[in-house]
């Protein structure tokens, strides 16, 4: 029995004494059987949180107004997670993060109660209350900090999920901290793991770990996509991967040659496409799903061949590249960002192709907030961009006004992102613009 001096009860007898209600008109108010209501109010039984909102209901109060003392409710009888599983996830909708941190506390001074909370984080990340969970992850993740399980493997993968955000460097740093359990998970986690990790790290401008971690992704879902086709439940070894395994083996190829192609090795990325592009010749599965991954690879090996061909000095192919992605809409953004990347390069002239496709340059489109484009676009790739069109515009248009306003956007936004390599390239550029001007001057 508790003392029945409990702040709850304590706050309800005084509402009810300075009201001058009846303790069955507050029961018949509230909802609350007029014998449960006594019994709470003599502290002879906890309060459960369907009472406690028809408490907070009938005394005409918010409904979070008691969240911090149901905290001591919680564990003043003895532990229910019948009672703290419905409070976490009412706190997790009110955003009462504070009491959640403190039930989280005080459940894990009995470690038994581990995977019970774990089971519950899990439930509030399948639900986007990812704040939420992330508290109850950090708190598993410190009473297994020494073990070796899945289970703190997992808690610091979805960590990794949480904590991801605009700022690339802080994408890094997470990425960096999670990369040491990557493989203590499952399989079934583990490739889409590896995928998140190649995408962080790629938009860094860390191509040798993405093509590290590409490699080891074609292993893992090799082994895997072999085994599943030897076992007679194929499903069961595929249960639970969020993309079927040869998904995997052509990506893991795909990001082993953009890797390539960023490094300069343009040979390599063209030996590699073949590798994506053939998935027809050894994919078992021949359902719809499996057709339409297989021609999306095929699409993006047909767009990267024009890519490395470009880029390794066949500059005559420019104009059948842009014919080519001129039906394909999603992919016209990123061709005209490689065509201006190649015209710095090579020093030739693509304003007819910026013109053809004006349009889809966010910088210029009039449509508010770069209408439709701008979503799908990353901004990592938008920032990139508006720096190469700086150049192209002030090497060879001289249209120093244009390049200007660009390298301001490219340096406002790299600011926002947190991307200090970005950042330092547009002030490097904005330099060189400034020099030039005073040139001119003289």
């Amino acid at each position: 029995m508790m003392d029945w001096t409990n702040s709850i009860r304590e706050k309800l007898i005084k509402h009810i004494q300075d009201n001058q209600i009846k303790h069955s008109h507050f029961a018949m108010a509230s909802g609350i059987n007029s014998g449960t209501l006594s019994r709470i109010l003599q502290g002879n039984r906890p309060i459960s949180m369907s009472q406690l909102a028809a408490i907070t209901s009938g005394m005409g109060l918010p409904e979070d107004y008691f969240y911090n003392d149901y905290v001591e409710e919680c564990f003043s009888f003895s532990i229910s997670i019948r009672r703290i599983r419905p409070f976490i996830f009412r706190c997790a909708d009110f955003e009462r993060l504070d009491c959640i941190r403190q039930v989280t506390i005080l459940l894990l001074e009995d470690l038994s109660y581990v995977s019970v909370l774990f089971d519950i984080a899990e439930e509030l990340f399948a639900n986007n209350k990812h704040l939420a969970a992330a508290i109850l992850y950090r708190g598993v993740c410190e009473a297994e900090k020494y073990q070796h399980s899945e289970r703190l493997a997992i808690c610091q993968y979805r960590l990794f999920v949480i904590d991801l955000g605009e700022d690339i460097e802080e994408n890094v740093r997470a990425a960096t901290q999670f990369e040491t359990y990557v493989h203590r998970l499952d399989e079934t986690y583990q490739l889409e793991a590896l995928k998140l990790l190649m995408n962080v790290f790629g938009t860094a401008h860390k191509w040798e770990k993405v093509n590290t971690l590409a490699v080891e992704m074609q292993r893992i879902a090799t082994i895997q996509y072999e085994w599943c086709n030897r076992s007679v439940r194929p499903a069961e070894v595929e249960k639970g991967t969020e993309r079927p395994l040869y998904y995997y083996i052509l990506y893991a190829y795909l990001a082993q040659a953009t890797a390539s192609e960023k490094c300069g090795d343009y040979k390599r990325a063209l030996e590699l496409v073949s590798l994506y592009d053939g998935g027809e010749s050894w994919i078992r599965e021949k359902d719809e799903q499996a057709q339409q991954i297989i021609r999306q690879f095929s699409e993006w090996a047909v767009a990267n061949t024009y890519l490395y061909r470009l880029m390794s000095g066949e500059v005559h192919i420019i104009h059948e590249y842009a014919n080519y992605i001129a039906t394909r809409e999603g992919e016209i953004f990123t061709a005209l960002w490689h065509m201006i990347q190649a015209a710095n390069l090579y020093h030739f002239n693509i304003d007819a192709i910026l013109e053809r496709f004006a349009e889809y340059i966010p910088y210029q489109s009039e449509k508010a907030e770069f209408g439709e484009y701008k979503p799908a676009i990353i901004k990592e790739r938008y920032v990139q961009f508006l720096g190469d069109l700086a150049v192209y515009r002030f090497n060879e248009s001289k249209d120093i006004h244009s390049a200007t306003e660009l390298m301001l956007e490219g340096l406002n936004q790299s600011i926002a992102m947190g991307s200090s390599k970005i950042m330092t390239s547009c002030l490097t550029m904005f330099e060189k613009i400034r020099d030039h001007i005073e040139l001119l001057k003289k």
